[in-house]
């Protein structure tokens, strides 16, 4: 079913929590795009609200936000509330500090609480991918 002909009743909701606007702006349009009623928040603070009154199919983290540990914390308080929903981090760790980690196994994504860590500069087409693969219908 395109976006078009989907109702506002029958979309899927992804809260997308990133400092910075331009990304938050631009990925949140491209996920309308897609269908998806999107939720969107600046900050950590803001991103835990969200998580509390909205109820998400999808999330998509900054991983350092005004904490450097937001995204984990974030990704923390959606398992809890609903651990089936689906986890993406984004960050720029790995250019910034050289270090670089990933989802790749059960323990790492239990440890973590996302799904999937995503390097930014992140194109949207990996992004859609990701997130094909981790909502199968």
């Amino acid at each position: 079913m395109t976006a078009q002909n989907r109702s506002d009743d029958d979309r899927r909701t992804v809260l997308v929590v990133d400092d910075d606007f331009d990304f938050l702006e631009q990925y949140r349009l491209k996920l309308e795009g897609l269908g998806f009623r999107v939720f969107t928040a600046e900050s950590q603070a803001e991103g835990e609200k969200l998580i509390e009154e909205v109820e998400a199919d999808l999330a998509i983290f900054d991983l350092m936000l005004e904490n450097p540990d937001g995204g984990f914390v974030l990704g923390y308080k959606m398992k809890k509330k609903n651990p089936d929903v689906p986890v993406i981090l984004v960050t720029g760790v790995a250019g910034e500090t050289g270090f670089a980690f990933d989802a790749a196994t059960p323990e790492v994504r239990n440890w973590i609480r996302a799904d999937l860590v995503l390097d930014k500069p992140l194109r949207f087409a990996q992004l859609e991918k990701a997130i094909d693969s981790l909502m199968k219908d």
